[in-house]
């Protein structure tokens, strides 16, 4: 028989065996490093003796010894028992989250509410997307995960609630899951191929089905910036057949023009101390009574 050789496993899914980890191990005695500890538990707990040892040098000829990535024994062959799919790494987000918020843990985070994270979850989007617009790949990194933190960390106050309000994060994994696949009937589906214009249209058709909004108003967020809100609007609005604003007349400007146009009427308002963002999000907030109204009238109708 070969030398002992030394199958590792993933200390993140123990019990996880792929096809050469099972031949590995067939035929052999079974010994396990600390770092296979839970992988050895599992086994053990489906009928197969497995021996705890502290080093796998001097194993005889017909042992498989369990390892942790890392635990590596010089001199015997390796076998990877179970090769981890693409977001492994986000299960020990959950399991720290777990930790931190569980008796024992951080008390600052343990005492967090929805309401007390709510800032950070939109102070954490805003970095991330200064770090895309400044194409800076090691802040978007840092940054995306800031923002998976907030979403791991709601989930996880969420499942401490009461029931009918609790849902822990495989619910909002599962629920975006459904959705994705949903929406995408051309991939999953036998919608059959569609160009970008089609995807576009079809999402929209299926949000339409599955929201029955009435108003184009319903689903967008009012506490994004007055100029996204507004033109968030604006677009929903003429794609359901709603009246949209008188525009303005910008000619022959570029981008770059509108913005020093849109400039100046900021630092005019500054001048006169009167706030801008103020001042649109109330003409917007109008706008958005408008197409209520108007919505509310056809639903009449």
């Amino acid at each position: 028989m070969p030398p002992a050789v030394v199958v590792t496993v993933s200390p993140r899914l123990p019990g996880l065996l792929g096809p050469a980890g099972w031949a590995a191990l067939s035929g052999r005695r079974l010994a396990a490093l600390p770092g296979a500890a839970a992988t050895a538990e599992v086994l053990r707990a489906a009928g197969h003796q497995v021996i705890d040892v502290e080093d796998a040098a001097a194993l005889d000829a017909d042992v498989a010894c369990l390892a942790a990535p890392g635990e590596e024994v010089p001199g015997r062959p390796v076998v990877d028992g179970a090769p981890e799919p693409p977001g492994a790494r986000l299960l020990d987000v959950v399991a720290v989250m777990d930790r931190l918020r569980s008796p024992g843990g951080c008390p600052w985070d343990a005492e967090q509410t929805h309401a007390s994270l709510r800032g950070y979850l939109l102070e954490e989007a805003h970095e991330a997307y200064d770090a895309i617009v400044d194409d800076d790949p090691v802040a978007m990194r840092e940054e995306l995960g800031d923002v998976l933190l907030q979403v791991v960390f709601h989930a996880r106050v969420a499942a401490e609630a009461e029931p009918g309000r609790r849902f822990d994060v495989d619910d909002v994994a599962g629920e975006l899951v459904d959705k994705l696949v949903r929406r995408h009937p051309h991939v999953f589906g036998d919608a059959g191929p569609r160009d970008v214009a089609g995807v576009e249209a079809g999402w929209e058709e299926i949000k339409k089905a599955e929201k029955q909004r009435r108003s184009p108003t319903e689903g967008v967020s009012r506490s994004q910036p007055a100029a996204a809100w507004g033109a968030a609007l604006v677009r929903r609005a003429g794609r359901a057949g709603f009246p949209t604003p008188e525009t303005a007349d910008l000619g022959s400007a570029s981008p770059e023009e509108m913005g020093e146009r849109l400039f100046a009427v900021v630092a005019a308002a500054e001048q006169r101390g009167w706030d801008a963002e103020d001042a649109l999000r109330e003409a917007v907030r109008r706008y958005a009574g408008e197409l209520d109204a108007e919505a509310h009238r056809r639903s009449a109708d």
